[in-house]
């Protein structure tokens, strides 16, 4: 082998050696016998280097993976000859090989199962076992390649073809008739030998056993020897991991519903004697999380079994399970309990699918009452926050806390099915008792309280939030807690959590607001000043901005007494923050968004006259205006680039706050009600010069472009005079995705005015098609993946312009272009025709045509009758089978 080239499979060799390695790979990959040399360096141990041997076993695993069929029957025996060799070789080298080693030898040994076990090696793991014996490191191999041949045939997260999952059930038969037994007996053995002397081999041997029970015969492992030997594991506190997750995969094992019951309370019984269900005891929380896993499959295959029984008649059985199923519930309100979130969740489907029995039960027993109480209470203990949450910097700790409050709600929301009532009463009795000494309370129990006040919207649903009507007592229940939260002062609490969940709770509840009015300056306050907007936080000052804007579009009306007001107080906060400002300013742009929107919403919605109206929303835009016009004379004076950038991204801003205050008109009808045209035609003159600044450009059009968007939608035709000029500009200079996002708008006016802009269609048809193919005739480098989506994207853009104008009852404005565009198009045409006239025969044509939609095979026509041939081509360039740069 290349020498040189091996150098580069050393993690710790320079670019170029690496480079060299991989280009050598490759070309052994192609090479007819290159692996010959590979095998040959394993067989006799040639390398010492783990990299190299690696390296040649990765040349075998290409070799048997991809171009086994093509070797002669010597050749392949040569193979199988390799790996035994290899195998023997373990058992008496000085050192063991590396783990990653065995693992890709065990890889490789798998896929030469799959391929000859079948056909041309019956025996494979006869001859393994008869290599191995009991030597460690062979067994080790032994089990490794098992797990590797598992994962081969039943590894879910692997994609197979039908034909491999054919060829995997008939390995899976063949091995069941041939050879589990006496691998199973090899398992027993194993364990047998090992379980006091070698513990690394006993768990390897309790995960084979783990993956194989999913489909073998359960009765080969689910007996007395094996019981008895799993069971011996659990009091090994190096074993009992591993035994926790062999015993759940046997309890998971498909079976009738009365033999699981059977197995799994024999399990029970013996685990239970032997105080592994002392959870109060039991300090090692990696193993009590594996207990937890366990404990929940028994308690869900039980309930399986009673769903089954039901569903079957078997009514006494069904009662002699059901009881089976709440002996475990106290084990289960241990687990759900305990401190370690992760041993908590691992109970949370068993507790989940108990409350589903209870809801399906005509009347609960006292105890099973009791039950519904005690899981109540766990789940509100468990949705408390811990002191060391870091609520400034949240981790992976946190997002996982968070992930299990998501499982805790789920079985809030089940248990609100089982006993609303007693639901109910619970949040209110933790809810009031902790606001009545609100200050003198840990904040992670505030705002726990507060949370569960939250949820019961979700867990007690109504129709289109109407919580405080109908059903009288709940009605009055709500009604009291949301009046204790708005009045008690608790949004004044020094922490993010509470003031946080004080907000959003709120405005889950605004009709709460319909029923008592009177609490609405009360929390508006809140908003506005350090407890919200203003808040020392960004985090709460950021989504206290998104909630106002919700909590003030909800109440609507009810907000009118106090419109400028709220208007003055939020003014500073639309303040737009130039870069030569120096200071942070309270909120983001991101936030400022929408607090625009929230001002534009309280003078739309106010029961001012439309003069008021216009006053208001002339003062509210005007300052973005007269900064907008001196920020673009600072950016076309600008020689640094990062300054320019600077300047154009508050440019941008300026424009989208302006476009967000239009999000209060739903069409032109609102907006002359509210007399606001006039000064947003005053914003369209004082934004679109800014298409004519040569810096920046990308930016700049962007932010008009989503303005226009919206002009179009509130100002419909009196649009109308800017867009020729606008679209001049922005044809200019363009690049693909300029010319992608220009498009849209395009069709937005096409769709919405169609022939009222035939004229305007008509003269700008041209120079959108020479923009076009201008950018799509640009040369591209071969491997430019970025530049060809592009082209791709701006293919699809063009023919979605073509459908709209032909749609919209204009296809004239294609038929009539002048002269010079016929010129034009022929010439395109006659370099398309002149590329495609020897790669299409007729009959692929045909197909082509047969497999469009009716809708593409109608544009076509049209097109064709237009005698734009040119079109009926670049459809094919726009699926990318042929290249415009070609």
């Amino acid at each position: 082998m290349d020498e040189q080239a091996l150098l580069g499979l050393n993690p710790n060799a320079d670019a170029d050696f690496r480079q060299r390695a991989l280009a050598y790979f490759e070309q052994l990959k192609i090479s007819q016998d290159a692996w010959q040399v590979c095998a040959e360096a394993l067989a006799q141990s040639i390398y010492s280097d783990d990299h190299i041997k690696f390296f040649c076993f990765q040349v075998l695993e290409h070799q048997v993976k991809f171009k086994y069929s093509e070797l002669t029957e010597v050749q392949q025996q040569l193979i199988r000859e390799t790996l035994i060799t290899w195998l023997q070789a373990q058992m008496l080298n000085p050192q063991p090989e590396k783990t990653f080693i065995r693992n890709k030898a065990a890889q490789v040994f798998a896929l030469l199962f799959v391929t000859e076990y079948l056909t041309k090696w019956p025996k494979f793991f006869f001859d393994i076992l008869s290599v191995v014996d009991l030597n460690p490191r062979g067994v080790d191999m032994y089990l490794r390649i098992l797990m590797a041949v598992d994962a081969e045939l039943v590894d879910r997260d692997v994609v197979h073809t039908s034909e491999e999952a054919r060829r995997n059930t008939l390995l899976k038969d063949t091995m069941r008739e041939q050879c589990i037994p006496s691998l199973v007996e090899s398992w027993y053995q194993i364990l047998q030998n090992y379980q006091y002397n070698n513990s690394e081999l006993t768990c390897q041997c309790l995960e084979v056993v783990g993956a194989y029970v999913s489909w073998i015969d359960l009765s080969l492992i689910a007996n007395e020897r094996f019981i008895n030997i799993l069971l011996g594991h659990m009091s090994v506190e190096v074993l009992r991991e591993e035994a926790c997750d062999c015993l759940f995969e046997i309890v998971n094992k498909g079976m009738d519903p009365i033999d699981k019951t059977k197995l799994v309370e024999s399990l029970c019984q013996v685990l239970q004697s032997a105080g592994l269900f002392s959870i109060d005891q039991e300090d090692d929380v990696d193993f009590l999380a594996r207990f937890s896993k366990l404990v929940n499959g028994m308690g869900q295959a039980l309930i399986a079994s009673w769903t089954k029984l039901i569903k079957n008649g078997d009514m006494k059985s069904a009662q002699d399970t059901l009881q089976a199923i709440e002996a475990k519930v106290a084990l289960m309100l241990q687990l759900l309990i305990h401190e370690d979130d992760d041993i908590s969740s691992n109970i949370i489907g068993f507790c989940y699918d108990y409350l589903h029995i209870l809801k399906q039960l005509s009347a609960l027993s006292d105890q099973q009452k009791a039950n519904v109480e005690a899981i109540m209470l766990a789940v509100m203990k468990k949705l408390t926050y811990d002191e060391e949450y870091n609520f400034e910097n949240e981790g992976e700790d946190e997002a996982m806390f968070v992930e299990y409050r998501k499982q805790l709600k789920l079985l809030l929301d089940r248990l609100a099915q089982v006993s609303p009532e007693l639901l109910l009463a619970s949040v209110r009795r933790v809810f009031n008792t902790t606001l009545q000494n609100w200050q003198t309370t840990r904040f992670m129990e505030v705002e726990v309280a507060i949370r569960l006040l939250y949820m019961l919207a979700e867990a007690l649903p109504v129709s289109h939030g109407a919580h405080f009507s109908g059903d009288v007592t709940k009605a009055t229940a709500l009604q009291d807690m949301m009046r204790t939260l708005v009045t008690s002062g608790v949004s004044a609490y020094q922490h993010t959590s509470v003031t946080l969940e004080f907000f959003e709770t709120v405005v889950r509840y605004e009709k709460f607001f319909a029923v008592e009015p009177q609490h609405i300056p009360t929390v508006l306050m809140a908003f506005l000043d350090h407890r919200g907007l203003r808040h020392t936080s960004p985090k709460v000052r950021s989504r206290t901005a998104y909630l106002f804007s919700r909590f003030v579009k909800s109440l609507n009306k009810q907000m009118n007494p106090f419109i400028e007001d709220v208007l003055n107080r939020i003014q500073d906060l639309m303040e737009l923050s130039p870069p030569e400002n120096g200071y942070q300013a309270l909120l983001s742009s991101d936030d400022q968004l929408f607090i625009y929107e929230t001002a534009g919403v309280l003078i739309v919605n106010s029961e001012y006259s439309a003069e008021r109206k216009q006053v208001l929303m002339r003062n509210l835009l005007t300052p973005l205006m007269e900064k907008f016009k001196v920020l673009l004379e600072k950016l076309v004076m600008a020689q640094d680039e990062d300054r320019q950038m600077a300047l154009a991204d508050c440019l941008n801003h300026a424009v989208g706050f302006a476009s967000r205050t239009s999000k209060a008109f739903s069409n032109k009808q609102t907006v002359k009600q509210c007399g606001c045209s006039e000064v947003y035609l005053d914003c369209l003159q004082t934004f679109l010069p800014a298409l004519s600044c040569p810096l920046q450009k990308e930016v700049l059009r962007s932010g008009v472009r989503t303005f226009l968007h919206r002009m179009i939608i509130c100002l419909e035709e009196e649009v109308l005079p800017f867009i020729p000029s606008a679209s001049e500009h922005m044809l200019k200079d363009c690049e693909a995705k300029d010319l992608q996002e220009f498009i849209p708008l395009i069709n937005q006016i096409t769709a919405k005015f169609k022939t009222q802009v035939s004229p305007f269609l008509q003269q700008m048809f041209m120079p959108l098609l020479h923009a076009i193919f201008e950018v799509l005739l640009l040369p591209a480098e071969e491997n430019d993946q970025s530049a060809a989506l592009e082209k791709q994207m701006l293919r699809r853009s063009y023919f979605a312009f073509l459908q709209t104008v032909t749609g919209s009852g204009m296809s004239e404005v294609i038929a009539n272009q002048g002269e010079t565009s016929q010129k034009y198009l022929r010439f395109v045409q006659k370099r398309a025709i002149l590329k495609l006239k020897h790669v299409f025969q007729v009959q692929r044509m045909w197909n082509v045509c047969c497999s469009l939609s009716f809708k593409e095979r109608w544009i076509i026509q049209i097109l064709l009758h237009r005698r734009l041939v040119l079109l009926f081509f670049l459809n094919w360039w726009s699926s990318g089978e042929v290249k415009m740069d070609q």
